[in-house]
């Protein structure tokens, strides 16, 4: 059984986020084979772009229900974490729906483009995730997640929003830990210990 699975399915930060985990001592296997994913005790669904198309590389590769199912951590970055709601304004495919709510585009305002690229302080902080209030980490997105009861961070550009989600073996980063120094780094190493 492989410990950490990274799902590669040809598009987005895969690169960046192996060499995170490789950074802190803990290099995954690129795969998009389902029954390797299904079988890792703990997998990372990264993801850079339109969640249209990374729902669809998703489900052809055969991995929908096998990232429905898991029981182990799951871990969805920036698109990766949109993907576990159940729909987003950017299209009209579902996604995973492992989370419940749509996610929605930012409003650009003078002095807040879109989209929100930069470093962004951390409230509502959870225990356990690696991370604290007041940390900054880097964002590069144009949509956010809506509120739910998975909510375990929040960010404000413009309004709140929601940027780290758990619930149950689900993980969501919307910001992007393998580019955020020393808080992501701890953020990963969290994710690893769960």
């Amino acid at each position: 059984m492989t410990d950490l699975a990274l799902i590669d399915l040809g598009y987005g930060n895969v690169e960046s986020v192996r060499l995170g985990f490789e950074r802190i001592g803990a290099p995954p296997l690129r795969t998009r084979d389902p029954d390797v994913i299904a079988k890792a005790e703990r997998v990372i669904l990264p993801g850079v772009g339109h969640a249209g198309y990374a729902m669809q590389r998703v489900e052809q590769a055969g991995l929908a229900e096998v990232l429905r199912g898991r029981s182990g951590p799951t871990l969805g970055i920036c698109v990766g974490m949109q993907l576990l709601f159940e729909g987003s304004d950017e299209t009209d495919t579902p996604l995973l729906g492992i989370l419940p709510g749509k996610v929605t585009s930012l409003s650009p305002a003078p002095g807040r483009p879109v989209p929100h690229m930069g470093w962004t302080r951390l409230h509502d902080v959870a225990a356990g995730l690696g991370v604290e209030d007041g940390d900054h980490l880097y964002f590069a997105h144009s949509f956010a997640c809506p509120p739910s009861e998975a909510d375990a961070a929040s960010a404000t550009y413009g309004r709140t929003f929601p940027v780290i989600v758990r619930r149950g073996p689900y993980w969501g980063a919307q910001f992007h830990p393998e580019r955020s120094s020393a808080p992501g780094a701890a953020f990963l190493k969290a994710f690893l210990t769960s």
